[in-house]
């Protein structure tokens, strides 16, 4: 009975290993029409100083983590092509809800240290999208349909200098 058990285990662990949806991160190829990422004038499309991640979750509105690696802009273009992504936490055919986040490398190698730095940083409104890997022989990765053009922003100075208060008075508070 245990052997039965420990089998049905690892039988279901190796299917599990080998289940991952897959996904093109690419914001020009299998998109009618190609949808660039502006700067923060909204007209400039983003240059090879600024990367890309990809970002997924199970559920709408749920926790997004990074998956794949951040991937340069194609020249002056507004365009990254990082190729096929394999998503771990989505089984191939399910749909995955997915997020791009753009920054300017001076900030940063993370989208969120990035966007702490105040260089411009931006994220895209969530989509989801069928994951491809399913069926045999397995289907192709998706293409990000249902992603939309976003322009990045720089975090307002006000906003900075609050924060900088707030830790101001968190520190002033701690010393009494």
């Amino acid at each position: 009975m245990k052997k039965t058990i420990l089998t049905a285990l690892c039988a279901t662990a190796a299917l599990g290993a080998f289940a991952q949806g897959t996904v093109t991160f690419s914001n020009l190829s299998g998109l009618s029409p190609a949808q660039p990422i502006f700067n923060v004038d909204g007209v400039t499309k983003l240059d090879s100083t600024f990367e890309a991640q990809l970002y997924v979750s199970s559920t709408l509105g749920g926790t997004y983590t990074a998956v794949g690696t951040p991937k340069a802009f194609t020249g002056s273009s507004g365009y990254v092509i990082g190729g096929t992504v394999t998503i771990a936490s989505i089984a191939p055919g399910a749909t995955a809800f997915l997020e791009i986040a753009a920054w300017q490398t001076a900030g940063g190698s993370t989208y969120e240290t990035a966007k702490g730095a105040g260089v411009p940083a931006g994220i895209s409104l969530p989509f989801s999208v069928g994951t491809g890997g399913a069926g045999s022989p397995a289907s192709p990765p998706a293409s990000l349909n249902g992603f939309k053009s976003f322009a990045v922003t720089v975090p307002e100075p006000t906003t900075m200098a609050l924060g900088a208060m707030g830790l101001g008075a968190l520190l002033l508070r701690r010393r009494k």
